[in-house]
């Protein structure tokens, strides 16, 4: 059964995120131009539909997660929440280390805070979201945009944004998903203290330089990751050679996006393109693509409809 509760249909367009840029593990995330797109309508029943290749292998899923944070907030606020049509597109792939599971989160709580007139605070949002996916360095990208660098723990969370940002990004994309699962098996349960210091050290100067707009510097850093690369690389046969190209062609530091196994590379302003195409013909096995950074975040707009 749905409430009667009826609203007016909107859309929901929510950037994804790249994360940990080398040693920023589960902190730092960077909103990117690759967007997951919700249509809401108000309707007697649950009606969930995917447009795209990417989402083709959701369509027949019962339950997703844009519906499961949108119920979840619900369910915190003591509100019910009516049924919805919604039809979603997407740029991300599944599995990709691109944020999708993170946008489709921060989509499912505007949803329910747009439905319900919640008038959720960023920072209320934000520790919705976190809870949902355990840590910060996705979601909130894509709730506020820009880069963010986040400490986030017993349900405190803190963030500093940054949202001028003089860089590019290419992506290097397999055709093969890793679930971020997968990924942190590799991961080890601890580190010796030395090596801790080391790490932190390391991510010590990639966020001040990031806060600086030092890329030349950031890209070092990033290749100098103690926490997770080093650990994973075996699940990317054709990293250290991605990451060499790209230093030839000029990138400032190449990254796992994510938990991967998309491969990210960090290049100058006016850049993007040309070294895209260096990349595309080295490697004919990936998909390679230009984004930006995106300033903005999250976006509710009202949706027309054909009359």
């Amino acid at each position: 059964m749905c409430s009667k509760m009826t609203f007016s249909p909107f859309s929901v367009q929510v950037p994804g995120s790249t994360a940990n840029l080398g040693p920023g593990f589960d902190s730092i995330g960077l909103a990117i131009t690759m967007y997951l797109t919700v249509n809401v309508c108000p309707s007697s029943h649950w009606k969930i539909s995917y447009i795209g290749k990417e989402l083709q292998e959701l369509n027949g899923e019962k339950t997703n997660l844009i519906q499961e944070a949108a119920l979840l907030v619900a369910k915190e606020y003591g509100k019910e929440l009516p049924c919805c049509s919604i039809e979603v597109e997407s740029e991300l792939p599944l599995s990709r280390g691109l944020g999708s599971s993170a946008a489709a989160i921060v989509a499912g709580i505007e949803l329910a805070n747009r439905v319900l007139s919640l008038s959720l605070s960023k920072k209320e949002k934000a520790l919705i979201a976190c809870r949902m996916e355990g840590h910060p360095d996705n979601v909130i990208p894509s709730l506020n945009g820009g880069l963010a660098i986040s400490c986030y723990g017993d349900n405190r969370l803190e963030t500093v944004q940054i949202h001028d940002l003089a860089v590019e990004m290419v992506l290097v994309i397999p055709s093969f998903e890793l679930l971020t699962s997968k990924a942190r098996e590799a991961l080890p349960k601890s580190l010796p203290h030395s090596q801790a210091t080391q790490a932190s050290a390391v991510s010590n100067v990639l966020v001040a330089s990031l806060l600086t707009n030092d890329w030349k510097t950031a890209g070092k850093m990033m290749e100098r990751d103690l926490l997770h690369e080093p650990y994973r690389q075996r699940w990317f046969p054709d990293f250290a050679e991605i990451k060499q190209k790209a230093s030839e062609h000029g990138a400032y530091g190449t990254a796992i996006s994510g938990a991967g196994p998309t491969v990210i590379c960090f290049v100058p302003k006016n850049s993007g393109k040309r070294i895209k195409d260096s990349l595309a013909s080295a490697f004919e096995g990936y998909v390679c693509k230009t984004v930006m950074p995106d300033s903005i975040g999250v976006r509710v707009e009202q949706l027309s409809l054909p009359a």
